[in-house]
């Protein structure tokens, strides 16, 4: 059976007819067009796939794109125009200035996933590798990124091209300020 969704990409609303059964991801690349989301692996254990859905990050080919009917999905494309002045988001920038690209297939994953981490950080969300939890009565302090940090929370992310240490050192740059002292 076939049902008609809307999802905001990028900013602009698309409404498109879908299986129950059809991806996120599949919606996205072969029914509107959208390609910059790869299908890698298509089991979640690549990351090519990321997008931000609704802010946080996610992993396309796991989610059915009739679960996101009027969900606002934010491509590699759209990370830039989502701050509103056309140009290139921050993550984007830092990837060039280090020299961060790789072979094109994961940087679209890889650039989404660290918008969504720094947000997730920004917001005090903790990792595995956190020192230092905050209290619950004191939510929302942003975690330090250290090198520790920004690998682990990018560990979903692969990269077959093996240009790890210049995505750490663009995101790096990026990264929110210093949790301050309780």
């Amino acid at each position: 059976m076939e049902h008609r969704i809307t999802l905001r990409v990028d900013g602009s609303e698309r409404s498109v007819t879908v299986d129950a059964r059809t991806t996120l991801l599949d919606a996205l690349r072969e029914r509107l067009g959208v390609t910059s989301p790869k299908k890698g692996c298509d089991h979640g254990q690549c990351g090519a796939c990321t997008v931000l859905l609704d802010g946080r990050r996610q992993l396309s080919c796991l989610t059915f794109a009739l679960a996101h009917d009027g969900d606002q999905v934010i491509t590699a494309e759209g990370v830039g125009e989502a701050l509103g002045d056309g140009g290139l988001h921050p993550v984007q920038q830092a990837f060039i200035e280090q020299d961060a690209f790789q072979c094109g297939y994961c940087t679209p994953g890889q650039v989404c996933s660290a918008v969504g981490m720094l947000d997730e950080a920004a917001a005090g969300h903790p990792s595995h590798v956190t020192d230092d939890l905050v209290p619950p009565e004191t939510p929302g302090v942003p975690v330090p990124l250290d090198d520790d940090e920004i690998r682990e929370r990018m560990s979903g992310n692969l990269c077959r091209c093996g240009a790890y240490v210049n995505i750490v050192a663009a995101l790096r740059g990026t990264a929110v300020a210093p949790r301050e002292a309780s």
